[in-house]
């Protein structure tokens, strides 16, 4: 018997990790949408790729935005090149979509 509630614990225990890690990639492809929706704000957009770059990427073994990745985004931006700045955004969403299931 105590047994089987130690289980159930241990269950209990990794569904809310699970839960927790499946809210911290929704928050991260959400940060993706907002600084997509503001590339007008090169300031904004740093901020949010800041936060980013604490997010972990386990298929590329770093930050879901690097620190070189975050000064060519915000360089096209500074330079009037949105265009740019969006397909980074973009390839560093497909890089941490293809860890979080989001296509």
């Amino acid at each position: 018997m105590a047994e089987d509630i130690r289980e159930e614990g241990a269950e209990e225990a990794r569904h809310r990790r699970g839960l927790k890690f499946r809210l911290r990639e929704d928050h991260a492809v959400e940060l993706f949408k907002e600084a997509r929706a503001n590339l007008a704000d090169p300031a904004r957009v740093d901020r949010i790729l800041l936060e980013l770059g604490r997010f972990y990427n386990p298929f590329v073994n770093g930050p879901i935005v690097d620190l070189p990745t975050r000064r060519r985004i915000v360089e096209a931006l500074e330079a009037g090149d949105p265009a740019e700045a969006g397909r980074l955004l973009d390839e560093r969403l497909r890089l941490y979509a293809g860890v979080a299931g989001e296509e």
